[in-house]
């Protein structure tokens, strides 16, 4: 059992890590911290599994272990919280690969009073493969993202944020019990919501560019899309806990699946319809009819759609940025944004019918 003491000549910083089932990659996360422990941080583990390896690894491990039967990470994050007894606390997940010093190039920057949070940046593994490598040039991109700090990476020491993810972040912990913690039963996007109260309170946020968690991406498209409609749904129940969160950008992707179907259907109604036109359709000679501008507009709008993607993909701050990654952003980005914007209008549709369902801590399919 962990020993947990008030930073005077003891531990000043304790790490808390949600998990669900995955005991063979918080083993890495666990060997990390370990590893790398040198007396200043203690590790709390809070477990909603429904097996017992992940408490026997603990148990193998010395490692702090909370029984949590919670079905939100929110939930199971304040009941980790309740049990720190150190000035800072740190949060990351199950899946991360923590370098060496993590704690400690995060939980320097409070020798300045005014620093109530700091986070970092996070990107897939350099052992990950190219499927990941390709969702995390994806998660990195410029423009296409809708404001998502995955791959941020401002040119400064220490930047000023209005949220830091919830992987690769550390906290005054009077701050945290100041705002309540998480917000209780909160579906999701539980990060945003508490970044969102502490600057409400008054309380300033950083980020450390310089301070990467390499953080696994889901190795295909459809555990990507599947991963991506979560955070599209309970972003937009985060919105409606907190309207100051909606911004344009996000109402922009949660139209874009309509946006796509309606250039779909244009596409196809204009190449059913005008196929005697052909030979003239690549010029700007002959008769401008419906199906002829139906077929030149939604065939621009995807071709500059696409070229976005491209730019904002090699412009991104992924550093697996490659031609075949970059190039593969027109999939994955597209992808993107129809499982978020598919995942804000399930979320917003649930709203109007006053039927919510609870997603679990994690999307991942786990034994």
């Amino acid at each position: 059992m962990t020993v947990h003491h008030d930073g005077e000549g003891g531990s000043l910083a304790t790490v808390l890590i949600p998990t669900i089932n995955n005991p063979h990659e918080l083993r890495v996360v666990l060997e990390h911290l370990l590893r790398d422990s040198d007396g200043t941080y203690d590790i709390i583990v809070i477990d909603s599994s429904s097996n017992f390896e992940t408490s026997d690894l603990c148990l193998e491990l010395g490692v702090e272990r909370i029984d949590d039967s919670s079905r939100t990470r929110a939930d199971a994050c304040n009941n980790g919280l309740s049990m720190v007894q150190t000035p800072y606390t740190l949060f990351t997940d199950d899946d991360v690969i923590p370098p060496s010093g993590w704690v400690k190039s995060l939980i320097r920057w409070f020798d300045r009073e005014h620093v109530a949070g700091v986070g970092g940046t996070n990107f897939a593994p350099e052992e990950d493969p190219w499927l990941s490598k390709c969702t995390d040039v994806a998660f990195g991109a410029r423009v296409m993202t809708a404001g998502t700090r995955y791959g941020a990476r401002p040119d400064a020491e220490l930047v000023e944020v209005m949220h830091n993810p919830g992987v690769n972040v550390a906290y005054r912990t009077e701050v945290l019990r100041e705002v309540g913690g998480f917000d209780e039963g909160a579906i999701g996007a539980e990060d945003v919501l508490l970044d969102s109260k502490i600057v409400s309170a008054g309380h300033r946020l950083f980020l450390d560019p310089s301070c990467t968690m390499p953080h696994r991406r889901r190795p295909a498209i459809i555990p990507m899309m599947r991963q991506i409609r979560n955070y599209g749904y309970v972003r937009r129940l985060a919105i409606d806990r907190d309207p100051s969160l909606r911004s344009p950008t996000h109402r922009a992707v949660q139209m874009f699946p309509l946006f796509a179907a309606i250039a779909a259907l244009a596409l196809v109604y204009g190449a059913v319809s005008g196929g005697a036109q052909w030979d003239l359709w690549f010029t700007l000679e002959g008769e401008w009819d419906l199906s002829r501008a139906s077929f030149h507009f939604s065939m621009g709008a995807m071709s500059l759609y696409f070229l976005v993607c491209i730019l904002g993909a090699s412009l991104g701050t992924s550093p697996h940025r490659s031609v075949s990654t970059v190039f593969a952003s027109c999939i994955t980005i597209p992808a993107a944004h129809l499982a978020y914007g598919w995942g804000m209008m399930k979320a917003e549709w649930g709203l109007l019918r006053g039927s919510v369902s609870i997603v679990a801590i994690d999307d991942k399919e786990r034994s």
